[in-house]
């Protein structure tokens, strides 16, 4: 079984990568293409979580085969830790790309991130039963507020979530060395917001998607259908929103407030894309995401490795040298937050114009 309406998610979710990533690099962007400074979640800050939930929900479909009937074999896991592998070594040729000084690259990123959920996601589903997986996740969730929370960091203690002194933080510095972590963003290689202790409520995020996939296989294609899975995503949203009263809402502390959170909102949608291709049958909007959608990480990757492009040459010499990006930026986009989001949106379309020559020619990029 092939959920039409998962790749119209995932394509959804690629193009507002493509927008976010896009936009993100002028001087000027509008609020909802910026990603929180620390605490709180604008909409640039679910696209990350959605992809991730994206993979569990299609992991039920490649896996399920295997959680009946069929034990795992030694090939299966092959093919896992393969696929792994590969979205990580990708992710470091992003991270390095045109100086490969493996001296300083960093370790960690987004394909890294989605790497490990998924072999760790992965793991839990072969071997574990549906009801243990929903013990696990809440157990992941619960102790990680509580380690964030209450286990002490050297030189600034318990419970203190700053750039610097959360202990995931912590856990970064003393397994990676810092010249190997994130710089941006004011981090100051303190730590990475895609770091290692914060993969695990990551790997909760895939596995909500995972249920969710599950959840849907047994259900009858009905509008109940999509009330009842946008209704239960209300609750994650309803119960994350709460918590962050206690515990912030925070995608580079990939906070259990914010996997709730941000699930609860990748359930609406994809509730609401259920509803009008699987139950209603309206289609011919969904076909340019569905496109994008069915070539999702070679588009991500190829539109991250255009923009580091831009941002690495230049036009011109000497003083009055500007980066490709910034030259296209003003003189073709008159710069500023429309010229930035005008830019995001030409980008946008053409990458959508390479997917669907992709898609004419039947060429399917699979990892």
């Amino acid at each position: 079984m092939r959920l039409t309406s998962l790749d119209v998610f995932r394509g959804i979710t690629i193009a507002g990568m493509i927008l976010v990533n896009m936009a993100g690099v002028a001087d000027k962007v509008y609020p909802f293409l910026e990603h929180a400074d620390w605490n709180g979640c604008t909409l640039a800050d679910l696209v990350f979580p959605f992809f991730l939930f994206i993979v569990g929900v299609a992991m039920f479909f490649s896996l399920s085969k295997y959680t009946k009937a069929f034990r795992p074999t030694a090939s299966v896991y092959r093919r896992i830790i393969t696929r792994s592998a590969i979205l990580f070594a990708l992710g470091l040729l992003l991270n390095g790309f045109w100086t490969y000084d493996f001296t300083t690259i960093r370790i960690m990123g987004v394909l890294q991130r989605i790497s490990v959920a998924y072999l760790l996601a992965a793991l839990a589903i072969l071997n574990l039963p549906r009801k243990a997986l929903w013990v696990l996740a809440g157990i992941i969730l619960i102790g990680y507020w509580v380690a964030m929370t209450y286990i002490p960091v050297p030189d600034y203690g318990a419970g203190v979530l700053t750039r610097g002194g959360n202990l995931g933080a912590y856990i970064d510095r003393l397994i990676i060395p810092t010249v190997h972590l994130y710089k941006g963003d004011n981090f100051n290689s303190m730590g990475d917001p895609e770091g290692l202790f914060s993969t695990l409520p990551a790997v909760v995020t895939v596995l909500a998607g995972y249920l969710t996939g599950k959840w849907l296989r047994n259900q009858p294609i009905t509008t109940r259908t999509s009330i009842n899975l946008a209704l239960i995503g209300i609750i994650c949203l309803v119960i994350g929103w709460d918590w962050g009263f206690i515990f912030p809402i925070n995608k580079k502390l990939w906070t259990s407030s914010y996997v709730l959170f941000t699930s609860g909102w990748a359930m609406v949608l994809l509730a609401a894309c259920y509803e009008l291709i699987e139950v209603r049958n309206f289609r011919r909007w969904a076909k340019p995401f569905e496109v994008v959608g069915l070539n999702a990480i070679f588009i991500f990757v190829a539109s991250v490795l255009q923009i580091k492009i831009l941002v690495k040459t230049n036009i011109g010499t000497g003083d009055t040298a500007t980066t490709t990006y910034d030259w296209i930026y003003e003189h073709f986009f008159g710069g500023g937050m429309n010229g930035s989001l005008l830019f995001a949106i030409v980008t946008l379309l053409f990458w959508w114009a390479v997917a669907y020559l992709m898609y004419w020619r039947r060429w399917f990029v699979k990892v």
